[in-house]
């Protein structure tokens, strides 16, 4: 019998017993309460499948007669209703119940809890900076590469070539920083693609760089250290510092990087920590000079601090004209490198890595195990044979082919008889183009006009959620790589329409 049966049958025996002394005594009356009772204290849940009437009459010893009145009463009620092809479905949704929410929130209001600490509130207080849809909508979503032309296929023979040759032994406990073919693999690609040279023990797999920097901050920062973040940068960096308690200094970006000079007007706040994006500024697209990575490095070992260097999509602002990065240029062991398959690949991937000095690998280490343990062995593998059977490189290769021509295609129709926005750097540095207003906006207006366009399927980051002082630039963040070309279009055209709506210049 099937097992969710067993457990449901389970449930109605023993409200069966609680409801047969109460009269009137005919079974399938008794038999009907007793199912109504389970479906009302969620026993049994909203679309939770019954047993045939064959079945529960078989295992209660009742006649099908007796069952088959029982499930009608319940139907007249509309407590469960009957699905072509599945049978008799509970239909009652608890969340909808309101009797259920007022019982439950009148006693909970009588209740004591302990105390949630000062860093679990400042978590959920900034959870509104970390910008994460969670719709499916791809026009136009950050965060994107042109998830359309991923290889599926050779994804999905790898994946199951691992699982038809794992061993038992295979499905236990995993190290926690990574398996080390991965981390081979990674370190040889690192060396070939961006001069980095590493040992293994070095590198840590997770799973995105927001695990990478709850890492670092768990192991560096204490409460009111100060730390340097480039003004504009990702709100969800911005939301893990302030929520770790750290002290934040904004520092602007000129168009050679980080302003150095603003910098060394801090260093009696002693920084522990620089977290910049070189290769690549989120959101600007700037890169930044090796005159400044030099002098960058400089100021963290004359002042004992630590950078961050976060490698924002390097495969495509590096694929001509690459800079060195800071780890690759770092003597002193003062630069933690952390970058991600995510943007690359696909979101829902979540591999990640990081490459830590040798004195912090030990404690690093140490808060993955207490926390997020390992990524799953299996994604490493596959991951692994990825690279080495050069589908990375493969692929790298196409992604960059196909948004080069979405970001020339987006641009184009973008700024045709466009009256109200202008994209602010046209170079095809990343896989995601910033577009400023021509006139001023408030900020209430571009989360309106933001708002607006989320009614139509358009999804848009705002630009002053990225800056951590009072001024703030208006505009959107638009991720057009992961969009078809006649989609693209189609909501280009859609999006300039809303703007004349509501833009009345």
């Amino acid at each position: 019998m099937n097992t969710n049966y067993q457990f449901t049958i389970s449930r109605i025996k023993e409200e069966y017993q609680n409801q047969k002394d109460i009269k009137p005594f005919d079974k399938y009356i008794v038999l009907y309460r007793s199912i109504k009772k389970c479906i009302l204290n969620n026993d049994l849940p909203n679309e939770w499948m019954l047993p045939s009437t064959r079945v529960l009459a078989q295992e209660l010893s009742f006649s099908r007669t007796t069952i088959n009145k029982a499930y009608e009463l319940l139907q007249l009620e509309k407590l469960i209703i009957v699905k072509s092809g599945s049978g008799n479905i509970v239909n009652f949704d608890h969340s909808n119940s309101v009797e259920k929410k007022t019982n439950t929130e009148n006693f909970k209001k009588n209740l004591k809890y302990p105390t949630i600490t000062k860093k679990g509130k400042l978590f959920l207080k900034n959870m509104s900076l970390i910008n994460r849809p969670n719709d499916s909508n791809l026009a136009f979503k950050p965060g994107l590469p042109p998830i359309d032309i991923f290889p599926i296929n050779q994804w999905k023979k790898l994946l199951n070539s691992y699982w038809r040759y794992i061993k038992s032994s295979g499905l236990s406990y995993h190290k926690s920083t990574g398996l080390e073919e991965l981390k081979k693999s990674i370190k040889n690609y690192l060396n070939i693609s961006r001069n980095i040279k590493c040992s293994n023990k070095q590198i840590v797999i997770v799973s995105g760089n927001l695990q990478s920097l709850y890492l670092i901050t768990s192991a560096l920062i204490e409460s009111g250290d100060s730390v340097i973040l480039e003004d504009p940068t990702f709100p969800n960096v911005h939301s893990i510092f302030k929520s770790q308690e750290a002290n934040i200094i904004g520092v602007n970006v000129d168009e050679e990087g980080i302003d150095i000079k603003k910098i060394n007007s801090y260093n009696h706040l002693h920084p522990k920590l620089i977290h910049t994006t070189p290769s690549n500024h989120y959101p600007l697209g700037i890169k930044m000079s090796l005159n400044r990575r030099k002098e960058l490095l400089n100021w963290a070992s004359k002042n004992n601090s630590l950078l961050i260097e976060n490698d924002y999509e390097p495969e495509v602002t590096n694929h001509v004209n690459s800079i060195p990065t800071l780890f690759s240029l770092d003597k002193e062991d003062r630069t933690i490198y952390i970058s991600t398959f995510n943007r690359l690949l696909h979101p829902s991937l979540r591999l990640g890595f990081m490459i830590v000095p040798e004195f912090l690998v030990d404690t690093i280490e140490a808060i993955q195990e207490h926390s997020h343990r390992f990524v799953s062995p299996s994604i490493q593998v596959v991951m692994n044979e990825f690279i080495e059977r050069n589908y990375l490189f493969q692929h790298l290769k196409n992604v960059i082919q196909v948004a080069q021509l979405r970001h020339a295609l987006f641009i184009s129709e973008f700024e045709n008889e466009n009256k109200w926005m202008y994209i602010d750097n046209k170079e095809f540095c990343n896989l995601h183009v910033v577009a400023k207003f021509k006139k001023n906006v408030s900020e209430k207006e571009e989360l309106e006009i933001i708002k607006k366009l989320s009614l139509h399927n358009i999804v848009t980051f705002p630009l002053s959620m990225c800056y951590l002082g009072e001024h703030k630039e208006k505009g959107f963040i638009l991720g057009y790589s992961a969009v078809r070309p006649n989609k693209l279009i189609q909501k280009v055209t859609q999006m300039k329409s809303i703007l004349e709506n509501e833009l009345k210049f």
